[in-house]
């Protein structure tokens, strides 16, 4: 902790706050206030490794609260610690960050807490692609965002370790929403939890947990992953991952490995998941070994089910994919129109719903795509956009209000070759065109009026959404299937993908189980 002697007022250019825990000191950035790396946990270190998370210990004096916390350890990847050099490293991996127009208790204006992607295994609140700046000053609104444990850490089902200890910080960085959130001008009473990929995953889990009731009033779930582990498959996944780290799968064996060290576990088993296709079914090709666990206590039942028997039917939702969401994995993996029959065959067989029935219902209601279109069309379906179209059925259905979208408008680098690809969403609600995955999305292509036109109805929608409960389009219903459309001239319209909508008809998305 750094201390100075400057002017404590919340009002000047080094702006202070009183937190329960103590007090710190921000910095007014273009007409924010901004307060970054305020610990809501204790570092999950030591005695507290692999433990849910502790309140955070007080302080006296004030705290600087100019720098990101440390991200939590994981894997190299687009969102991890090499995107930001300037990052500080240690253990106090759980903090908040708060960009608010005024830090007034008398403000009470709507909060947004921002949840990060990154496959449950990478991700930080400090990444470039997330300063909220834009979300804040554009929509009048407070916004938090905040780093939780990921990859083994966080997500690993380990025996002496309760489930899900990602998902348990999100619940304690809420909680010190809700305690806190006053003092820096938000009102708790409106807090909108909004997140992507895994952040949509995240969110959808927390509707679905007891611990997370009445900490939020709205949520805002983009690209919802249907991938969520039964817990027979969550353990046999993680006694795959402690034997990469050569020890048994319990809490007390994986805290003898130092935290940095731990996910070389999880990367090399990434690497092998495929041999396990026998075993772990469709989660084999996600090369993912991590996802929100079912375990009957932190979350008691997969988000679709619960949804639907009303678990948040007093939550309104705000929900929806993009158009191309796995056209990203295929460019980056360099297969992008290289997939073959066999292999496009292999995918529909794997992930539509009725296996051979399957491919061929995919193939006729597709007769013209190529191999690759098929490949990336069903699992675009299975992954993002099918989970993502049932919450806001599951939501209707369980008696609560869903708003629905799809995103449809090209990423312009690379010659357009991505599409409406997974993360597009990101840089166009943040408006961070120069950053993470969006120096991908952009490549060769300049930041035209068109995106920054794109970018501010994202803004716009998404803190309309959190201020009213109404993103500017009617709700979902199933007669209507309302769906903001968002490209380059926004429409509303009945779901656009109703081919793939037919096709999944009567699909249950349910914990992934462990075969044979």
């Amino acid at each position: 902790m750094t201390t100075s002697n400057l002017p404590e007022s919340a009002h000047s250019d080094r702006p202070v706050v009183r937190t329960g825990t103590g007090t710190v000191r921000g910095r007014r950035e273009d007409g924010l206030a901004v307060f970054r790396g305020i610990p809501f946990a204790e570092p999950p270190v030591g005695e507290l490794r692999f433990a849910a998370p502790r309140p955070a210990r007080s302080w006296d004096g004030t705290r600087d609260a100019y720098a990101f916390g440390p991200p939590p350890p994981q894997e190299p990847g687009m969102t991890a610690t090499g995107a930001n050099p300037d990052l500080p490293e240690g253990d106090d991996w759980l903090t908040v960050n708060v960009w608010t127009p005024d830090p007034d208790p008398a403000a009470r204006r709507p909060v947004m807490v921002w949840i990060y992607g990154g496959a449950y295994k990478l991700g930080h609140s400090g990444s470039p692609g997330y300063d909220a700046q834009r979300i804040a000053r554009d929509g009048d609104v407070v916004v938090v965002t905040l780093n939780y444990r990921v990859g083994m850490e966080g997500f690993a089902q380990i025996e002496g370790a309760p489930a899900n200890r990602g998902l348990l910080d999100q619940v304690a960085a809420l909680e010190w929403v809700r305690e806190n959130i006053t003092a820096f001008g938000g009102d708790p009473d409106r807090v909108t939890v909004f997140g992507e990929s895994a952040g949509g995953g995240s969110v959808a889990s927390l509707l679905a947990m007891e611990r997370a009731r009445g900490l939020f009033r709205r949520a805002i779930a983009q690209s919802v992953p249907g991938t969520f582990f039964s817990l027979d498959l969550a353990e046999d996944i993680g006694r795959a991952l402690a034997a990469e780290a050569g020890l048994r799968p319990t809490a007390a064996d994986l805290a003898t490995v130092d935290p940095r060290r731990l996910p070389e576990a999880g990367q090399a088993l990434s690497a092998k998941m495929l041999q396990h296709l026998d075993r772990w079914g469709r989660i084999a090709p996600t090369v993912t070994p991590f996802s929100p666990v079912v375990d009957g206590d932190v979350l008691p039942t997969a988000p679709w089910q619960a949804l639907a028997s009303g678990s948040a039917r007093d939550v309104e939702l705000l929900v929806g994919h993009n158009r191309d969401e796995y056209r990203l994995f295929l460019v980056m993996g360099a297969m992008y129109g290289k997939i073959t029959e066999e292999q496009a065959t292999g995918a529909l067989r794997l992930f539509a719903p009725g296996g051979e029935a399957g491919e061929r219902a995919y193939r006729a209601a597709f007769p013209e795509a190529s191999p690759t279109e098929l490949y990336e069309r069903v699992q675009t379906d299975w992954l993002f956009a099918m989970p993502s179209l049932r919450l806001a059925e599951a939501q209707t259905a369980g008696g609560g209000r869903a708003h629905l979208y799809e995103l449809t408008w090209g990423a312009p680098g690379n010659g357009g070759i991505l599409g409406a690809c997974h993360g597009l969403d990101i840089p166009l609600l943040f408006g961070t065109f120069e950053a993470d995955l969006a120096n991908l999305l952009w490549a060769g292509a300049g930041v035209t009026p068109e995106a920054e036109a794109l970018s501010s109805r994202f803004r716009t929608a998404w803190t309309s959404f959190a201020t009213t409960g109404d993103p500017g389009w009617p709700a979902y219903d199933p007669e209507a299937r309302s769906t903001q459309v968002l490209d380059t001239h926004p429409t509303v319209t009945a779901y656009p993908e109703e081919k793939a909508r037919q096709l999944w008809e009567g699909y249950e998305f349910t914990p992934s189980p462990l075969l044979g």
